[in-house]
């Protein structure tokens, strides 16, 4: 599956607004779509680091039009955290130096709230 394909549409409402605050951001995904997927999928399309991914399979509701009655489809949420503060890596090369590497990931989702 293509990272567009498994990530569908960002969910925003209140509580999702005030969880951006934490570096926790929702999605509508792929019913099919695994944890691994979507942490792939969000990492390639926006560029930052992943921790970790909740999903939540969301049933569909009952709704009634005049007298058709009938029920929405059946749906998938992925809550995912995002790194917020990427920190540099350390490490010894060959002859006892010391070498940094800066991650090169965002602290946010730009995307999510424009």
């Amino acid at each position: 599956m293509l990272p567009e394909d498994i990530v569908i549409k960002p969910i925003i409402t209140e509580k999702t607004s005030s969880d951006i605050q934490e570096g926790k951001y929702t999605f509508r995904v792929a019913k099919k779509a695994t944890k691994v997927q979507i942490a792939n999928a969000v990492e390639s399309l926006f560029g930052v680091k992943v921790i970790k991914v909740n999903t939540a399979m969301v049933r569909g509701k009952q709704k009634r039009v005049g007298v058709h009655q009938g029920k929405t489809s059946d749906w998938k949420k992925a809550i995912v955290k995002i790194d917020m503060n990427p920190a540099e890596e350390s490490y010894y090369s060959k002859g006892a130096k010391e070498v940094k590497l800066t991650k090169k990931y965002k602290n946010s989702i730009d995307e999510f709230t424009a």
